[in-house]
């Protein structure tokens, strides 16, 4: 053991000198770190004790608030109130009703969509037997008598073929009814001039060519429905299950419902009236 530890065991006295000078020299080799503090030793001092007043308030607060929470905690979650129960009632009531509309609207959609796509397949299947009669026609036109002038009574009963032929088309539908105006006029390719049977296959390629073009309108609009069914199921379903939230909710507020509305509840009033249609 060296002199230095020995005395510092056996005399306190300079291990006490040398504490206090190490203390008080902390704050001087602070005050050295910055060249504001040489300047003003003593505001930079007020400054240092103001903030430690500054941190303890904060502290404080912090603490308290810490408390309340602690306290909220302890306390539970606020409990609902009467008002709070009258709203749920009414919302519950209030989207049941929707829920309900939203139902019978995706009911008509649906059936709208059906009707879309029964008419799709009938015009499908007539633009089929369209383009039967079509293949038919090339046929029969294959074997028709040698192409000769026709005389005057030959086209007269061409054209009343061609007219008796088209008109009957119109009225099953198979062509529109323009179509009349342009074989009078002898328009569109329409020429009573021509063989019968080379008129027929003249009025089972324009037959063919408008029952595609029904069954392609046919075709989008059931594509249409189709899609406007679905968002509305979609919409209902979404609504469905608000409703049933909402009146899960209800019922577990419902003993906190003034005494009138807890009594129009059990016989199965509204608490507000549902909107007219």
């Amino acid at each position: 053991m060296n002199v230095v530890a020995r005395m510092l065991l056996t005399e306190p006295t300079p291990l006490i000198i040398w504490g206090t000078l190490l203390a008080l020299t902390v704050p001087a080799v602070l005050l050295l770190g910055s060249p504001e503090i040489l300047r003003e030793p003593g505001r930079a001092l007020r400054e240092l004790f103001a903030a430690l007043r500054r941190t303890t308030p904060r502290a404080s607060s912090d603490e308290a608030a810490g408390a309340a929470r602690f306290s909220t905690l302890r306390r539970g979650p606020a409990r609902p109130t009467s008002q709070e129960a009258i709203d749920a009632v009414r919302f519950a009531t209030e989207v049941q009703v929707a829920a309900d509309r939203a139902t019978a609207a995706a009911d008509q959609w649906r059936r709208r969509w059906e009707q879309a796509d029964q008419q799709q397949t009938e015009d499908w299947q007539a633009w089929i037997d369209a383009d039967a009669r079509v293949r038919h026609s090339l046929a029969a036109a294959a074997f028709r008598s040698p192409w000769s002038a026709p005389t005057c009574e030959e086209y007269a009963a061409r054209e009343r073929f061609l007219h008796r032929t088209v008109a009957a088309a119109v009225e099953r539908g198979d062509l529109p009814a323009a179509a009349m105006a342009d074989a009078l006029a002898g328009r569109q390719g329409w020429d009573a001039r021509l063989h019968a049977v080379e008129q027929q296959l003249v009025v089972d390629r324009a037959t063919a060519a408008y029952r595609r073009r029904r069954y392609e309108l046919s075709a989008q609009a059931e594509q249409a429905a189709w899609r406007d069914a679905g968002s509305a199921e979609h919409a209902a379903r979404v609504l469905r299950g608000t409703a049933a939230q909402a009146a899960v909710r209800a019922t577990e507020l419902r003993h906190l419902l003034p005494a009138g509305d807890r009594a129009g509840r059990r016989a199965g009033t509204r608490l507000v009236p549902a909107p007219a249609m």
